[in-house]
């Protein structure tokens, strides 16, 4: 190799290396927050913290400042850190891993395997906060996506690119639902975000819900219910990363976070953290700044594919109006509501049409299929609203016309719209099968 050429390559080298460390030391800590005298970063930039003698370094990330100090939060446990401890900054802020290879994996907040498999070669690295979508780069909205739910499909079908939240309360089959999706949905790549669920609840997601042949092509990336709020928060911005990822690839990308509260619930404590003001129920304002940004990241894209992002709200209570939800309603592009009382009567999945809405049917639904999702939603309002009389038996027949139809064609719709798990039902089927129902032919 010509001399010039080797000064050259090692030129290029010490360039990019650093000749200094930037460090600083530990003066405070409350469980939370880390206080600290330097290094130079900031706010979103790295650094490790030493703890114990011979101890791994812990990642911290900067969060803040106060008094003149560096606050920082860490991404692992500090067990054993002294005052005093050293801090080196890293110089670079979080990014995660990323490879086509990642399909079929379990992997952590990071890009960690967490299923025993070997590390994911990485094909590049994405920023978990990238810079704000340029809004001339999204393309219309006019693709229906197939969820092979036939509730959803028939009666508020979605459109590819499209934002909706599952709201939910606790064990009425929000998780089954999701699953359902991921299962059967026609994209092209999953990504699953489990944001601070139990650790049992992820392995029941991967084997029951999920399955086989879902997991083949999908991403899970975990945060469990243990790990610490800043970790849990990053989660939910690298799987974004990754969906953004396999969506520049050309990709068709369903975007799945189960939940969003708990992601929302992490950020509470990360505010209340570092000195936020609470607010509405304890939330910090940056909570309500980050939801919107979050949610901008799906869509599809004129140069590249598309990010169909499906939320999971748990409702506190079963309190539809509660902050988080009452929010995310409004920035969404549709809401799928479940309902306990259905779910107490066996109907799988237990989705109240009456409630739910996709904003979207005009663009991805003829005339003919809107008429008949508005007269399945008219039928199932006009049963609904007498079923006490009907249960009774204090209806006579022949009294309301409208009733009578209703009492006639309700439990054949319900039975159409039932569905188990591992059923598929695709778009055209389901149509066709409530057509037939509401013409009063035999199916």
């Amino acid at each position: 190799m010509h001399a010039a050429t080797i000064v050259d390559r090692y030129r290029d080298l010490l360039a990019r290396k650093s000749l200094s460390e930037n460090y600083g030391r530990l003066v405070s800590y409350n469980g939370l927050v880390i206080e600290a005298e330097g290094p130079d970063l900031k706010v979103g930039e790295l650094c490790e913290i030493r703890v114990g003698g011979s101890g791994q370094p812990v990642t911290a990330e900067a969060v803040g400042f106060r008094d003149g100090r560096l606050l920082l939060m860490p991404f692992g446990h500090l067990r054993g850190v002294a005052a005093g401890a050293r801090i080196r900054a890293l110089g670079r802020s979080l990014r995660i891993p990323v490879a086509r290879a990642m399909i079929g994996r379990v992997i952590d907040a990071f890009g960690d395997p967490l299923d025993g498999g070997p590390r994911v070669a990485a094909e590049g690295f994405r920023d978990v906060q990238p810079q704000p979508i340029n809004p001339m780069r999204r393309a219309p909205l006019e693709h229906p996506l197939e969820t092979g739910v036939c509730a959803v499909d028939a009666v508020m079908p979605l459109a590819k690119g499209q934002r909706v939240g599952v709201f939910a309360g606790s064990g009425v089959g929000k998780s089954t639902l999701l699953g359902m999706m991921a299962r059967h949905v026609q994209a092209d790549v999953v990504v699953v975000a489990m944001i601070g669920e139990r650790g049992r609840e992820v392995g029941d997601f991967l084997e029951e819900s999920l399955g086989e042949l879902g997991r083949q092509r999908s991403v899970m990336l975990v945060a469990t219910a243990d790990q610490p709020a800043l970790v849990r928060t990053h989660a939910v911005h690298a799987a974004h990363a990754v969906a953004e990822y396999f969506r520049d690839l050309g990709l068709d990308v369903l975007l799945i976070v189960d939940s969003i509260t708990r992601f929302a619930m992490a950020q509470r404590e990360v505010g209340l953290a570092v000195g936020e003001p609470p607010t509405s129920r304890g939330y910090p304002p940056s909570v309500f700044n980050l939801l919107p940004q979050i949610l901008e990241r799906g869509g599809r894209m004129r140069d590249s594919g598309s990010i169909s992002g499906i939320y999971s709200v748990l409702v506190e209570g079963d309190d539809m109006n509660e902050p988080v939800a009452d929010n995310m309603r409004a920035i969404l592009d549709g809401h799928i509501v479940l309902s306990r009382d259905l779910a107490s009567r066996g109907q799988l999945p237990a989705i109240d049409l009456l409630s739910s809405v996709s904003r979207l049917v005009s663009r991805v639904a003829n005339d003919a299929e809107r008429q008949l999702a508005t007269r399945v939603k008219s039928i199932i309002s006009t049963y609904e609203t007498s079923r006490d009389l009907v249960d009774m038996g204090a209806y006579h027949a022949g009294s309301n016309p409208a009733l009578d139809e209703a009492i006639a064609l309700y439990p054949r719709i319900v039975e159409c719209l039932n569905q188990t798990p591992g059923q598929s039902c695709s778009r055209a089927d389901s149509i066709d099968r409530l057509c037939h129902i509401l013409a009063g032919a035999a199916v």
